[in-house]
């Protein structure tokens, strides 16, 4: 009963005027820039919040994370349309999609990948309602030592968080580190790394830094690579799918949404992964199984409700135990703390009006979805032809005024430049910012708790061993970081044991 009063709530609360308005304008904003190949949700996220900054915490989150489910669904339209993926999330949408535009059925592939969003959407809303509240009051009772041994779990995620090169990752996860150490000393006050200027003595603002790694290195990339989306011209006619497309539709849609929600709550999968997964599933289960690839809906449906779960179940560590599964979570996270308030297991019970409107929200905002996205289809593929020389100095002029809005101080929009410059030089070298961004988030979180327990220790590190929660976690910490190196030696074993001629030989 105490669910459905606090969802109640939840809905007077997303319901009014003002956050209504939010939740439209991110849903639109997050779609135009999903729609825009180079631009993905973690960077729209990144430029929207300094425009969060000037509203109400409960406001600004239902703003941004509309955001970003409004962009998991954007990538689709490029993906159908001219085959290339807006966001990563979207790769698989193109296997079918851009298929079944080339025999006609594009606006077939948009309305089934837009109810598919919305039924998947719904479905990992109710996920969030019914799991986050336990997980909470589970984790309500963790004091410092837990505090370290869950920050620390977050961090052995800056590998998958990478995409790539795990060595590249950790590098950037190091590098995240070091600049969370840039202030002032948590417990003693000293400055740190500062060389004597007073702009560092608060230490490098999370916001300039995720707007130029995020924002304007996605710009510079767009202008150096110089390229202009030409989307073949076809009529969106048909956009609700018939009985027979629905009928072969509502299995892939149940079994993305379920992977999708499940592999969004794993710290570093995404929807990139859980989209492939869930088209991978159906290579294995669907009835159609040897048509995937022609262009058929099932193709469509189950990514995109995949990477559309994907977002919501993101949700669940990052606002029940301050860990984010995604680049955009940990956008989002650093977004929430900027606002004053600290996600984790507290956050239910000390901010149940963010928490529980925000859950609200994310049901209007499946609904808004649904109900713009179908007849503003054209509008969203003209945005597809923008030209660099338009859409650059309006990106450039919105991210470099919100940081300076943030202080009034130069010194942000100097940030913002050299983060900017930075970001786009790692990105050619296959260095990811996500890791750089998590680092950021955790490491001064991993330092204060750690020193925290060891206050109350009088300096000993057994206290992490002794309590049971903590050495669980600090064990699956580890387990997670041998994993590689195991696997490795196991796999080694086994060339070594088949290169042997003395196994093969006979008798």
């Amino acid at each position: 009963m105490d669910l459905l009063t606090n969802l109640g709530s939840g809905f007077l609360t997303a319901l009014s005027p003002v956050n209504l308005m939010f939740a439209l304008l991110g849903v639109m904003l997050g779609m135009v820039v999903g729609a825009l190949p180079g631009i993905n949700p973690s960077g729209a996220v990144a430029l929207l919040l300094p425009v969060g900054a000037t509203l109400e915490p409960t406001t600004a989150i239902i703003m941004l994370a509309a955001t970003y489910y409004g962009g998991m669904y954007g990538g689709t339209l490029t993906s159908v349309m001219v085959n290339i993926p807006g966001d990563s999330s979207s790769v698989a949408t193109t296997f079918d999609g851009y298929k079944m535009a080339l025999k006609g059925q594009a606006g077939k592939a948009l309305g089934i990948a837009a109810i598919g969003s919305f039924v998947a959407g719904t479905m990992a809303a109710v996920m969030l309602m019914v799991a986050a509240p336990p997980l909470a009051d589970w984790a309500v009772r963790f004091g410092p030592p837990e505090f370290f041994a869950l920050t620390l779990l977050g961090l052995t995620t800056l590998t998958a968080l990478g995409g790539g090169s795990k060595l590249k990752a950790a590098v950037m996860g190091v590098l995240g580190l070091l600049i969370g150490t840039i202030g002032l000393d948590p417990i003693l006050g000293d400055s740190r790394f500062t060389f004597g200027n007073i702009n560092l003595l608060n230490g490098i603002d999370f916001l300039p830094i995720v707007i130029g790694l995020f924002g304007l290195a996605e710009i510079a990339n767009i202008l150096a690579n110089r390229t202009r989306v030409e989307p073949v011209r076809y009529k969106l006619k048909g956009l609700l799918p018939d009985r027979e497309d629905w009928r072969h539709a509502r299995g892939p849609i149940v079994r993305g949404g379920t992977v999708g929600f499940f592999g969004g709550m794993l710290p570093g999968s995404g929807g990139t992964l859980s989209s492939l997964l869930a088209y991978a599933l159906e290579g294995r289960v669907a009835k159609r199984r040897k048509q995937l690839g022609t262009g058929i809906v099932e193709g469509v449906a189950a990514p995109e409700s995949a990477n559309n779960a994907a977002a919501t179940g993101a949700m669940i560590p990052m606002l029940t135990l301050g860990i984010p599964g995604s680049a955009t979570t940990a956008v989002l996270l650093g977004g929430l703390m900027m606002y004053g308030i600290q996600p984790g297991p507290l956050m239910i019970n000390e901010n149940p009006d963010v928490f529980w409107g925000l859950v609200a929200s994310m049901y209007i905002g499946n609904i808004l979805l649904l109900i713009i996205n179908l007849p503003m289809v054209p509008l969203f593929v003209k945005a597809l032809q923008l030209r660099p020389t338009t859409l650059v100095p309006i990106v450039i002029g919105v991210a470099l005024a919100g940081a300076y809005s943030l202080r009034n101080n130069l010194f942000d929009v100097l940030v913002v430049i050299i983060a900017g410059a930075i970001g786009y030089f790692l990105r050619q070298f296959g260095y990811p910012a996500a890791p750089l961004v998590l680092a950021m988030v955790l490491g001064p979180m991993v330092e204060q708790s750690l020193r925290q327990s060891l206050q109350m220790s009088q300096g000993s590190l057994f206290i992490l061993l002794e309590r049971p929660v903590s050495l669980a976690v600090l064990t699956l910490a580890a387990l997670i970081i041998a994993a590689p190196f195991l696997g490795g030696l196991i796999t080694r074993a086994r060339n070594r044991r088949g290169a042997d001629p003395r196994v093969d030989a006979t008798p």
